[in-house]
């Protein structure tokens, strides 16, 4: 019988422990694994449809080069000598800032980031394109200035809550964000002492299964919490105790909401004021979790909707206390703390938007390559994305990657982006190497788990981090390697680290470029450049996480990062790696007196703007009376990493969802073809009646208009957004409120 092999699902953050069985390159049954230390044989369907994302016929096998209109194979090493060849021109003609990266390793497949981003910074460039900046960097800005470090984030505990408060978030089928999150939902539904709360302008699936649904006008969230705040305020519920022992502004802050009219507000909001009253008078007074997502991220207020959310929070003392939001830990943090006030903190060239995190919005890049000023982007590699389909203004994107004088796709599959590069490169898919994540959603405990290779290699596809480093041997960035450091590799990997410690020690450049020497050295040894990455992060990690370590049963010793990487060896479902002291959260803050920050200077404008009647004009739009809802939660979308429409059963699923309301007052009926038009462009997709979406909206999912087989299936939402609808801080895509109108076809 054949073996079941413990993996983990790379379709979603939340990366649900799995068993599967293969067969060559393919997975022949998929089931969840009970043993999974974090997600305890929870999975949702998504994770059981792998099969149909590691085999499919639009799969990469050899690398790549455009002739015209047409591919020819060519081998790596010719593929690997005309990039490095073609890179090195621009750049010296250009300089660094020609170069952008665009990756990050997708859901569930990270190491691709630390040899990507090296790669990059080598060659002098920052301009990392990366998906976090899709949805998250308005937030990670916020977290920045309140509390210190912009990768510092805070996530619901769950397990000490009485209540849980969902803003936005469609986690009974999203899962992502909580562990296990369709059984945590039921728990708070359906225990009497507990409740489920959820604020959001769809009756999703997961305001139908809440104790209570707020459901506030589309594009509204930011005057709801601003409301929210000037109650706690206005009725002297702030924790001032929690406020003069953690808080610094609140004396600043106060005076935007003693006086805000609550009660226009809320007319605005179309919410019943005793309904937010009894809310906020919960949340002020009970142990209270929050769990936001991209209603709140990517509706038309994006970042101040973060910083609302944050003083929220802070001025009940919900953050880093029991039962409401608390800094999770983590093995690696997923990006650097970026001040833009820095005046060296690099920006985009023609639209001036900030690193933040270490990563810069992906809205722009067209702009950036489209630009007619020297300092443009002229070539990119893009790295497991699909620019095409994922993100903003498909048309622009598509005429900006044209112009491109080097465009590399390194992928698994033959994508809408990789059909317009000069070359594709093909990539193992997550289940034919080695590699794993750093997303880490629990708490205290921290875990960390390494995929092994399930999987026979379709072709002759490398890992990505054995790309990028035969890029960068070929185009010279690498120092040379002592004979010393590979005699050591074969000797060990104990005799190896305490060698690559003599070399960088002694080789700041070495140093440097350690994933690089790492995957030269041990990982030719390991057989595997990401193997040798991981064990790289094992070695370094105690050295930040002792107290971690030691809470979580280990003895801190020179060789605790090779017992760790042994661990991960012998248990391919995930081990413990650490625990935070739950009794001491807040003593993960990084600002100067370790108080959050409450008042945020360059904010202070914005908020004046949060006021009933500016917000009531800036809601109407006689041109556009209806708000789309670009890209849908729900279980038949997975963005672009599955291609093949077999893995939702041929079903129509690509619809339009419309109230009966406005159905019946357009003339529209299920099924029938509309014509779906904003300011950006236009499609015709099949309407579906729905009760999910209130009068006024309509949603379209996300993740569909891909080629596959000959035919497009489904509509691609990109073609109706624009990359200039966006935030002014991060310019993250402004999603959820787009203004349409609907027609028959």
């Amino acid at each position: 019988m054949p073996e079941w092999k413990r993996t983990f699902c790379a379709l979603c953050y939340h990366n649900c422990g799995l068993e599967v069985q293969t067969a060559g390159h393919k997975i022949t049954k998929v089931r969840p694994d009970v043993h999974h230390p974090r997600t305890q044989g929870y999975v949702c369907r998504k994770g059981l449809k792998i099969a149909q994302y590691q085999d499919h016929q639009d799969r990469l096998t050899h690398p790549m080069r455009r002739e015209g209109n047409t591919f020819t194979q060519i081998s790596w090493d010719q593929a690997i000598t005309e990039i490095a060849g073609k890179l090195s021109e621009i750049i010296k003609k250009h300089g660094p800032l020609a170069l952008a990266y665009m990756g990050g390793g997708g859901q569930g497949s990270h190491m691709e980031t630390a040899f990507g981003r090296r790669f990059l910074g080598a060659l002098g460039s920052r301009y990392h394109y990366s998906p976090l900046a899709q949805e998250l960097t308005g937030l990670f800005w916020v977290n920045g200035r309140a509390f210190g470090r912009q990768n510092l984030h805070l996530g619901p505990d769950l397990d000490r809550a009485e209540n849980f408060l969902a803003i936005g978030w469609n986690g009974y089928v999203s899962n992502a964000g909580v562990n296990r999150a369709r059984k945590r939902l039921d728990q708070f539904a359906h225990d009497p002492d507990k409740r489920l709360i959820v604020v959001d302008p769809l009756t999703s699936e997961t305001a139908a299964h809440a104790n209570q649904h707020l459901q506030p006008r589309m594009g509204t969230v930011a005057l709801l919490l601003k409301s929210m705040i000037a109650i706690v305020i206005q009725q002297g519920w702030e924790n001032k105790d929690y406020i003069a022992a953690h808080c610094r502004g609140f004396d600043q802050i106060a005076p935007w909401f003693k006086n805000f009219d609550v009660a226009a507000a809320l007319q605005v909001c179309r919410l019943d004021s005793s309904d937010v009253v009894e809310l906020v008078r919960l949340y002020a007074t009970r142990p209270t979790a929050i769990r936001s997502d991209l209603g709140l991220l990517m509706d038309r207020q994006s970042t101040m909707n973060s910083y609302l959310e944050m003083i929220l929070m802070a001025v009940c003392g919900r953050i880093g206390t029991p039962g409401g939001n608390v800094f999770y830990g983590h093995v690696m943090p997923m990006g650097s703390h970026i001040d833009e006030r820095d005046p060296k903190t690099w920006r985009t060239m023609a639209t001036g938007f900030p690193e933040i995190m270490g990563y810069f919005p992906p809205n722009v890049v067209p702009e950036e390559i489209l630009s007619t000023q020297e300092d443009r982007l002229r070539a990119m590699i893009v790295s497991g994305s699909n620019p095409l389909i994922s993100y903003a203004d498909s048309q622009s994107y598509a005429r900006a990657l044209k112009e491109l004088e080097l465009l590399v796709t390194i992928e698994i599959s033959m994508t809408e982006t990789a059909r317009l590069s000069h070359y594709v490169l093909p990539a193992k898919s997550a289940y034919e190497k080695w590699d794993a994540t750093l997303f880490s959603i629990t708490f205290p405990d921290i875990y960390f788990q390494l995929r092994h290779p399930a999987c026979e290699p379709l072709g002759e596809p490398w890992e990505e981090g054995r790309i990028y480093t035969r890029l960068a041997a070929a185009m010279g960035l690498l120092p040379e390697i002592p004979d010393s450091l590979r005699q050591a590799a074969e000797a060990g990997r104990v005799p190896f680290a305490m060698e690559l410690m003599t070399v960088t020690g002694r080789d700041k450049r070495a140093a440097a470029m350690m994933p690089f020497m790492a995957a030269e050295t041990l990982g030719k040894s390991l057989g595997s450049a990401h193997l040798a990455a991981v064990w790289g992060i094992m070695m370094m990690y105690p050295q930040h996480a002792g107290r971690e370590l030691t809470r979580a049963g280990y003895q801190v010793t020179p060789l605790l990062g090779e017992e760790l990487f042994q661990k991960l060896l012998d248990h391919p479902e995930g081990i413990l790696i650490g625990r935070l002291d739950p009794d001491d959260n807040l003593g993960e803050l990084r600002t100067p007196d370790k108080k959050i920050n409450l008042y945020i200077e360059e904010l202070s404008g914005w908020m004046d703007e949060i006021e009933p009647e500016l917000e009531r004009a800036a809601l109407t739009d006689e041109e556009f009376p209806l708000v789309l809802m670009a890209g849908r939660h729900f279980p038949h979308t997975a963005n672009s990493i599955m291609r093949d429409p077999a893995w939702n059963g041929h079903e129509t699923v690509c619809t339009m969802l419309i109230n009966h309301e406005d159905a019946e007052a357009l003339g529209v009926e299920t099924g029938q073809p509309v014509l779906l038009t904003t300011a950006a462009g236009q499609v015709t997709i099949p309407a579906e009646i729905s009760d999910i979406p209130a009068r006024g909206v309509v949603v379209i999912p996300h993740g569909f208009g891909m080629l596959f087989n000959g035919r497009e299936h489904g509509v691609n939402v990109n073609t109706l957004t624009s990359a200039k609808h966006r935030d002014r801080i991060a310019a993250t895509p402004l999603h959820r409120y787009v203004p349409c109108r609907v027609a028959g076809a």
